[in-house]
C-alpha cells in the first residue's frame, strides 16, 4: 500500500502544497493540479477572507482528484475551534504565531480523536469517511484519522524559536516557518543572538532533530529556490498555481 501522507512526512519525504485562492472552481483547481506534482492543497483563513461554504467545496473538489487539504486557521486563539474547520472536510491544520506550549498541546487535543485527543464527534462533510464503496464504522474512522490528520504549529517569533523543543510535541507533525514575522521580531531585537530567520531555521532544525519531528516553510516558494532549506532540513513547501 502507498504511504499516506502523514508517513510521509514523518520519514523526512519532501511534500508540496499547492497554495490556491479559496474562490478556485473545481475545474481551475483540477487544471492547476495538472500543471505540477502536489501532495495536497493549502489554504490560507489567517490572513484571507473564507466561508464555511467556501471551506466544504474545495475541501470535496480536492477529494475528487485525490488531493487532502490543509487549513491555516485564522488566529492563534482559535486554536479551540480546530475539530470544527476539520469537521468541514479538511484534512489538516497550522496554527500561526504560536509561542506557548500550552497552544501546541491544544491543538494536538482537538485535532485527533480519543485516545489522542478529544475531537467532538460529528460533521457530515469530514473527510474520508466514505472509503472502498462504504462508510467507516465510528472506532475504525478514529483510528483512522489519527494516523492520516496533519497538525502543524507556525514559528514566526523569537519566543517561538526559544521554544521551539517544547513545541515539537508528539502529535505535531512539523513546524512551520513564517520567516517574514520572524524577520519583523528580530528587527526589533538587535540584541538577539541571532540575526537572520535563517540562522533561526538552523538553530530550530538541530534542537529539534532528536524529537524527530520535521520542518516545513509556510511562504511560497519556487522548486529552484529550496536547495537552502532542504540543507537546512526541511521537507514541506508550499507552491502558487502555474500560469
Amino acid at each position: 500500500m502507498a504511504k499516506s501522507l502523514k508517513q510521509r512526512i514523518r520519514d523526512g519525504d519532501v511534500v508540496v502544497a499547492l497554495r490556491p485562492p479559496i474562490t478556485i472552481g473545481r475545474n481551475e483547481l483540477e487544471a492547476a493540479v495538472a500543471k505540477g506534482s502536489y501532495d495536497l492543497i493549502y489554504i490560507d483563513g489567517q490572513h484571507t477572507a473564507f466561508s464555511d461554504d467556501q471551506l466544504v467545496a474545495i475541501c470535496s473538489a480536492a477529494e475528487e482528484l485525490g488531493l487532502p487539504v490543509q487549513f491555516r486557521i485564522p488566529h492563534t486563539r482559535l486554536t479551540f475551534l480546530i475539530g470544527r474547520y476539520l469537521d468541514l472536510g479538511l484534512s489538516g491544520v497550522l496554527v500561526p504565531e504560536v509561542i506557548e506550549p500550552s497552544t501546541a498541546q491544544e491543538a494536538v487535543d482537538y485535532a485527533y480523536y480519543p485516545p489522542m485527543g478529544k475531537r467532538s464527534w460529528g460533521g457530515a462533510a469530514r473527510y474520508g469517511t466514505q472509503q472502498a464503496g462504504r462508510r467507516l464504522g465510528n472506532a475504525e474512522y478514529a483510528e483512522w484519522w489519527n494516523e492520516h490528520v496533519i497538525v502543524s504549529v507556525q514559528i514566526e517569533s523569537i519566543a517561538a524559536v526559544e521554544n521551539a523543543p517544547a513545541l515539537a510535541k508528539p502529535g505535531i507533525d512539523y513546524l512551520a516557518f513564517g520567516p517574514n514575522d520572524l524577520t519583523f521580531d528580530l528587527e526589533r531585537h538587535p540584541e538577539y543572538r541571532f540575526r537572520t530567520s535563517d540562522d533561526c531555521t538552523r538553530y530550530v532544525a538541530e534542537q529539534v532533530k532528536a524529537k524527530g519531528t520535521r520542518l516545513g516553510m509556510a511562504i511560497l516558494t519556487e522548486p529552484g529556490d529550496r536547495d537552502k532549506y532542504l540543507e537546512m532540513g526541511l521537507t514541506m513547501f508550499q507552491e502558487a498555481p502555474r500560469p
